[in-house]
């Protein structure tokens, strides 16, 4: 780490890559000969133009996105997008939802708002400390989409096999795990993913969406930014969209492509995952808050022995150098969260300072 920075393990916003931090800062005062930072120029110019062209053809290329699909880039988070989803997708008025988290929650109270929502899985039962049996699920006739939180940031579960939706649309919320593994996009119909955790600044949302998806008749009281068609038919530019995320998460795309793609991501973050999470299992003071199996590797929840150990660990680790290591306000206890700037040294670190920590106070 350079510059004095520290091991950020906040959930989001997060950690950003260091080369592409430099890359942005030697562009700052004067993009590319164009004499002025990308935050100053228009949203019509042609070098912007060309900024978000190549975002969009690197992530295609990332993702290996097909043709029919859409790529887009909205204001917004994920709050947003709780609810253009139903808005855009509910024709019949029903979808399905399944409930492993304090954000497939969030979306379900926003998707009631406009129509019937079936909860077809939960694991509430067990605090959401796993992802429930998604093979045969009980998916009505007229359903429109089923609809998952593909990695919960707060609770730290992820789908590693994703459910069988029997025919109807698979909408997914990537937020926390985007571009942090391989994707095959032909199995969904929406991707969605707010990029302030592992992509780039807050305030934007990346939309993959299939064509056949996009619709002109909606509800004439859905306001004109929340239709997808909207973003669609204007290439993201309807209105002066976020230009600074654009231009930030374009930089990460290419780095990744640099770095090998996503299948070498994946590999790293399995390697940094398994030290943390071989360290907790070892532990007799921590304890991982996750089934082995739908444990995520971006976002890993543990606890001490009590409410107020897990306070001084937390101020312990800031003392030591690393921040945000505090859990979730609505779960308590500690998180770390180790997305795909987060370096091996950085967890290499964490799990030594929690060794060292283990061994004063156990």
């Amino acid at each position: 780490m350079k510059y004095g920075r520290t091991y950020n393990f906040s959930a989001g916003p997060a950690m950003m890559p260091e080369p592409v931090l430099e890359e942005i800062a030697a562009e700052m005062m004067n993009y590319r000969g164009s004499g002025m930072c990308v935050m100053e120029m228009s949203h019509r110019s042609k070098v912007f133009q060309q900024i978000r062209d190549e975002a969009e053809a690197d992530l295609r290329k990332l993702m290996n996105i097909p043709d029919n699909y859409k790529v887009l880039f909205i204001q917004g988070g994920g709050t947003v997008q709780f609810a253009m989803v139903p808005m855009n997708l509910m024709k019949n008025g029903v979808a399905c939802y399944i409930e492993t988290g304090a954000w497939s929650k969030k979306a379900i109270a926003e998707a009631k708002k406009y129509g019937e929502v079936k909860i077809v899985a939960s694991s509430k039962d067990k605090n959401f400390s796993y992802i429930p049996d998604c093979s045969d699920l009980d998916i009505p006739e007229e359903a429109d989409y089923v609809y998952i939180c593909e990695n919960e940031t707060i609770n730290g579960t992820t789908f590693f096999d994703l459910p069988n939706p029997k025919g109807k649309i698979l909408v997914t919320d990537q937020s926390s795990m985007f571009l942090s593994r391989p994707c095959d996009v032909s199995k969904y119909g929406l991707i969605w993913a707010g990029v302030q955790k592992n992509v780039g600044p807050a305030g934007m949302a990346v939309v993959i969406i299939r064509e056949d998806l996009i619709r002109d008749d909606l509800d004439p009281k859905v306001p004109t930014y929340l239709s997808y068609k909207t973003h669609a038919d204007s290439d993201s530019l309807y209105n002066t969209p976020n230009c600074w995320a654009i231009y930030c998460c374009g930089k990460v795309f290419k780095y990744l492509l640099d770095m090998g793609g996503l299948e070498a991501m994946d590999r790293r973050n399995r390697d940094k995952a398994q030290l943390l999470y071989d360290f907790l299992d070892e532990s007799k003071f921590f304890t991982g808050a996750v089934e082995k199996k739908d444990r995520s590797l971006m976002n890993v929840p543990f606890v001490t022995p009590s409410k107020e150990q897990d306070a001084d660990v937390v101020a312990a680790s800031k003392a030591a150098g690393f921040d945000n290591l505090k859990g979730h306000k609505s779960v308590g206890g500690l998180r770390a969260s180790i997305y795909n700037a987060m370096p091996k040294e950085g967890v290499e670190a964490l799990v030594e300072f929690l060794k060292k920590y283990e061994a004063e106070h156990a």
